[in-house]
């Protein structure tokens, strides 16, 4: 059920030899990314349960959902550069059938993030579902 882009990510880590070289492509997606403008970085839209800061705003339009996010930390703002890859575009209906940790896994995420980067990525993620669900 990944998105296209979601895959080009997939293609782009099996191409990557190491871990450092994938951890650089994450940061590299997430410096890629606009950053969330500042009357966005509210309390409505921090996320909590992580160990930085980070802010997810969803956009719900003709059904198609989207997001953008921010973080004070490279790394969880590459995060959230993949995760936006993984969900947006989606039918918002569609957006919690998504299985995140399974696609997640294809990218070895699990096995390189420390224990709160872990906990803030599926915090992140129920976010979402949460954003979702309530405006399927």
């Amino acid at each position: 059920m990944a998105t296209p882009a979601f895959e080009e990510i997939v293609e782009d880590f099996e191409f990557l030899e190491d871990w450092e070289d994938r951890y650089r492509h994450v940061i590299e997606q997430g410096k890629a990314m606009e950053p969330l403008d500042d009357a966005f970085k509210v309390p409505a839209t921090k996320v909590n349960g992580c160990a930085s800061q980070v802010w997810l705003h969803p956009n719900i339009e003709n059904g198609q959902f989207r997001f953008d996010g921010d973080s004070d930390a490279l790394i969880v703002r590459g995060l959230i550069a993949v995760l936006r890859t993984l969900y947006n575009d989606l039918p918002v209906a569609d957006v919690p059938k998504v299985d995140a940790g399974g696609e997640l896994a294809r990218l070895g995420l699990q096995d390189h993030l420390s224990a709160q980067r872990s906990n803030g990525l599926r915090a992140m993620i129920e976010r979402i579902r949460e954003v979702a669900l309530a405006n399927a």
